[in-house]
């Protein structure tokens, strides 16, 4: 067996793979040379490619508008983008050009909501779903929206929310939707999730708030898989609970026609990443539709609310190797230009994995290192894949002309918001340079720079000085 390091990653894995593939010895990304924008921008790097966005959208809608004709579905799908996962206005406004509605999760993205009906990005028929715990802006926001017109479902999150609405909505017709407090999977440190109503609360509470309020109408159940849509007897039980509840509401409740299934669909951390989307996705359409002819009742319209789904592939995040390091004869350390805290926290704060690859140095021989951040902090490493427990890069030669520069991807979803977007960074790492990629109406990639390297006066200003 060879041991250059594109034999190890051809031998591993199915490679080339959507979205890879290796000319002249460097990486390309959605056939994006690499290399050009790194000499272009330098490193460290943030990069999204916009396409991927649209990409994504499609790519579940095809499948399930597809698992709905095979299965004879009468409901409609809905595909919603809840914004947390990304609140740029580049994400938002890629995610608007393909038919799509929100969710909402916070007081200030009613605001983003706001901001985009003025640029007519999208319209007062768009479903603007209200999900989370809702203090008294988010409330007051939500309201606004709704006596303007807007086509929102506030997601009642505990009981005494609904007062809210019933003081101050002023519309002669309102949809409101319920959110199920879910069991936890077993492993989880609690038993059931501090969000949502309890399932034995749900239909006194119908009964004696919404029913008899002429004003409101009850349209949606939603319930969140903490986990995300995965074929295992946890989630499947779960639905059959939500399933159960809709059922004893619908008797009572003809507006109900809606099901937000909750839980994103994941994404691909790794090149030797296995999830059959199209059977997950024709397993619970099926599963529905039986449910609903069994108990004969129409099939509710399926609303999903895809973040990381949609956005996450779409981006990637670039280093350089500054430095190595023998620490003992076993370790090898590489130091990258940046901070894994500061640019991918996920790695740092939940273990998260994501593919990672060299973007050159193709044909050299491969070694085990470690992955060391620019702080201080002794948590600032990264040192093992999904796939393995151990890290391998191409081996550096001190007479090597060219640094060897490495790509983390699929990095767009979550990262600028929890590290803190245009903050203060830890041990003052500066937050790395942005370019968003795109191609023109002649397929030509374009690139543009949305933020520059965070400079030293914005982070003092921050603090005081």
């Amino acid at each position: 067996m060879d041991n250059r390091y594109t034999d190890l990653i051809h031998q591993t894995f199915n490679f080339p793979q959507e979205g890879f593939s290796v000319t002249d010895d460097e990486l390309y990304f959605h056939d994006i040379p690499l290399m050009d924008i790194i000499k272009q921008y330098g490193t460290p790097l943030k990069i999204t490619y916009l396409p991927k966005i649209g990409a994504q959208i499609a790519k579940a809608k095809r499948l399930f508008n597809v698992a709905m004709a095979k299965a004879d579905y009468k409901g409609k799908y809905i595909y919603c983008y809840c914004t947390k996962s990304s609140h740029f206005s580049f994400v938002l406004d890629e995610v608007l050009k393909n038919d799509v509605h929100i969710e909402t999760s916070s007081a200030y993205d009613i605001q983003i909501i706001k901001e985009q009906f003025k640029k007519k990005k999208l319209s007062k028929d768009t479903y603007i779903i209200c999900n989370g715990y809702k203090r008294t802006l988010y409330k007051q926001y939500v309201t606004e929206l709704i006596n303007e017109g807007f086509n929102v479902i506030p997601v009642l999150d505990h009981l005494d929310e609904f007062e809210y609405y019933r003081k101050y909505v002023k519309a002669e017709k309102s949809q409101i939707g319920i959110r199920i407090s879910t069991e936890e999977e077993p492993s989880f440190a609690f038993y059931s999730s501090r969000l949502g109503i309890r399932y034995s609360e749900i239909i006194p509470f119908y009964k004696d708030k919404i029913q008899v309020n002429p004003k409101f109408e009850l349209k949606l159940l939603h319930f969140f898989i903490n986990t995300g849509v995965k074929d295992t007897i946890y989630y499947w039980t779960e639905l059959n609970k939500c399933l159960s509840i809709y059922l004893e509401l619908k008797k009572i409740c003809p507006t109900l026609d809606s099901l937000n299934i909750g839980g994103g669909l994941p994404i691909r951390t790794s090149l030797g990443f296995d999830y059959d989307y199209e059977y997950m996705i024709e397993e619970i359409v099926a599963q529905i539709k039986m449910f609903c002819t069994q108990n004969e009742i129409d099939e509710p319209n399926i609303f999903t609310e895809f973040g990381s789904f949609t956005v996450g592939e779409s981006g990637a995040t670039l280093y350089s190797i500054v430095d190595q390091k023998k620490q003992n004869d076993r370790e090898q350390w590489y130091m990258i230009d940046s901070s894994f805290i500061t640019t991918l926290p996920d790695t740092w704060g939940i273990n998260q994995r994501f593919i990672l690859m060299a973007i050159n140095h193709w044909q050299k021989e491969y070694i085990p290192v470690n992955l060391g951040g620019l702080t201080c902090d002794s948590m600032d490493y990264y040192n093992s894949e999904a796939h393995t427990n151990q890290v391998f890069l191409p081996k550096l030669e001190k007479t090597d002309k060219q640094p060897l520069y490495i790509g983390f991807f699929h990095t767009g979803a979550y990262q600028e918001a929890l590290s803190g977007y245009g903050g203060t960074q830890h041990c003052l790492i500066p937050a790395p340079k942005h370019v968003l990629i795109d191609k023109d109406e002649s397929g030509e990639i374009t690139t543009r720079l949305f933020a520059k390297q965070q400079s030293y006066k914005s982070m003092l200003k921050i603090l005081g000085y």
